[in-house]
């Protein structure tokens, strides 16, 4: 591979190289509090339901981030990017802080000779919080999948480049953040040791604070003198009817033919089941058979990394494995290595060990997904963009898109408190033996999804072969490829005017 920034103007390397820096210390800073929030919340709610209420505040939180995104649009359009990135991390900083000052003002402290000393709160008070800290990580979000555009323009050579360097780095990050929160846990506490998060989110701030004026800037302050007479409210009420509008068109486009039916089993629901091994079985099975709920955040480690893997193998054999079939069946097959868990009985002095075995076995789990995950994505896109009408008030890419995380959103606000009745259920009636529970909501139900997720794979017309070509007549094309030849043709056509003119004036 040549140099990746050979393209990039001086602007636009300074431009990527500080979002980089930027990426790098949110997501090392936002593993930390993830993890660490997840294992407190194990702690301090009752072992009744002390599962269930993890899966509700979890679903809490998804659910406004997608409010977050929804209302961030607005203000992108109304202020420079870089500014509304900046101040969004900021505020998720500031309100990441709140848990700690809580924990700490009622009498929590470190752990002293391995015993945890929380302070005396209310945990119903995690709920209204973690929401909040929801629309601030939805809003993160949103703007990280959306000012690439903004720093290199369209260029899809220059995009597919970017994407690729920074999505390596922000695993890379997830990762170390991962491991690394569990030395924290360790020495600090469940509600202590997410403390360098606020530091690392402000850091990240004002990183971005420094990103250079975007040309889509320059666009939004032309067009500001006709969004001034909606005010900022009525606007974001704008984007939650068009949110509406977007998932019901989703649905009819998903329903309506077989091309896209399969998409519901074939990224929402995997898309599920990962998020629930990361957020729910691994804590569940680090706090309970482990002993230790900070090795949780060992396995997510490993998960990362599986996640970092897959997306680098997708990029280098993109012209190998044209289409997601293949990657789909490798991750439901991936899915039937949870069956691990429910036969697991570890020693105690060897719990650290296990945690360690379990991260590398859960790489080939989460390659498998995040695999699949990518190329889908590029999947959709293709297959909707000649349906795709710049005169049209709704995308059909961004309805589907709507609709697929609404039905994943909806699956794990249902599921997740169900799955997680179960674990509680065996926990306090089993002596606190929770391995039946794992052989249910991790050994069945993600067999069930695997073969739910392998039939969804033969629904596309020509998905029978081991490596299809070609599926509903939709071709993966090669963005770099179809880039150029746009730009030759462009050439092409500007030397002939050119000539014509030339002749005309001779």
């Amino acid at each position: 591979m040549g140099n990746p920034f050979e393209d990039f103007t001086a602007t636009e390397k300074r431009n990527v190289m500080i979002y980089m820096a930027g990426i790098m210390l949110y997501k090392f800073g936002l593993e930390a509090f993830t993890g660490s929030i997840t294992l407190l919340a194990t702690d301090l709610f009752k072992a009744e339901n002390r599962f269930s209420n993890l899966a509700v505040l979890q679903g809490l939180n998804q659910a406004f981030q997608c409010v977050g995104s929804i209302a961030i649009a607005p203000l992108i359009r109304r202020f420079p990017t870089r500014s509304v990135l900046s101040a969004s991390i900021f505020l998720f900083g500031l309100l990441s802080a709140i848990i700690i000052i809580i924990d700490v003002s009622t009498g929590g402290r470190i752990p002293e000779n391995g015993v945890k000393r929380h302070g005396q709160w209310n945990s119903v008070i995690l709920f209204p919080i973690y929401s909040i800290i929801g629309i601030c990580h939805g809003m993160v979000e949103l703007i990280r999948r959306v000012i690439p555009r903004d720093i290199v323009g369209g260029d899809v050579i220059k995009l597919k480049r970017m994407d690729a360097i920074v999505h390596v780095f922000y695993e890379i990050a997830g990762t170390a953040g991962a491991f690394f929160s569990t030395f924290l846990i360790l020495k600090l506490g469940n509600a202590i040791a997410p403390a360098m998060t606020p530091f690392l989110f402000i850091l990240s701030s004002v990183a971005w604070s420094f990103i250079g004026l975007l040309e889509a800037d320059h666009d939004n302050r032309r067009r500001l003198e006709t969004l001034e007479e909606h005010s900022l409210l009525r606007q974001i009420g704008h984007g939650f009817a068009h949110f509406g509008q977007s998932v019901v068109l989703g649905v009819k486009i998903i329903f309506s033919s077989r091309k896209f039916i399969w998409l519901i089993p074939g990224y929402s629901i995997p898309l599920f089941t990962h998020r629930y091994l990361e957020s729910q079985l691994s804590p569940a099975f680090a706090k309970n058979v482990l002993m230790e709920g900070a090795y949780a955040q060992i396995m997510v480690g490993g998960s990362n990394f599986g996640e970092l893997l897959g997306a680098l193998f997708v990029l280098f054999f993109a012209k190998v494995v044209k289409t997601p079939i293949p990657w789909l069946r490798l991750d439901a097959l991936g899915l039937l290595i949870v069956w691990v868990l429910p036969y697991a009985y570890p020693a105690k002095e060897n719990a650290l060990t296990f945690a360690w075995t379990l991260a590398a076995i859960w790489i080939p789990v989460s390659f498998g997904w995040a695999a699949g995950d990518v190329s889908l994505a590029a999947y959709i896109q293709s297959a909707l963009s000649k349906m795709e009408n710049p005169n049209d008030k709704v995308s059909p890419l961004g309805a589907v898109m709507a609709f697929l995380y609404s039905f994943y959103i909806i699956l794990y606000a249902v599921l997740g408190p169900v799955l997680g009745g179960v674990v509680d259920y065996y926990f306090n009636n089993n002596n606190k033996d929770i391995h039946p529970a794992l052989l249910r909501v991790g050994g069945i139900m993600y067999s069930v999804v695997c073969v739910i997720l392998l039939l969804a794979t033969f629904i596309p017309k020509g998905s029978f072969a081991l490596n299809p070509n070609l599926i509903d007549d939709t071709q993966i094309e090669d963005e770099e490829e179809e880039y150029r030849k746009q730009q030759a043709l462009q050439h092409d056509e500007i030397k002939e005017i050119k000539t014509q003119q030339h002749e005309v004036k001779a």
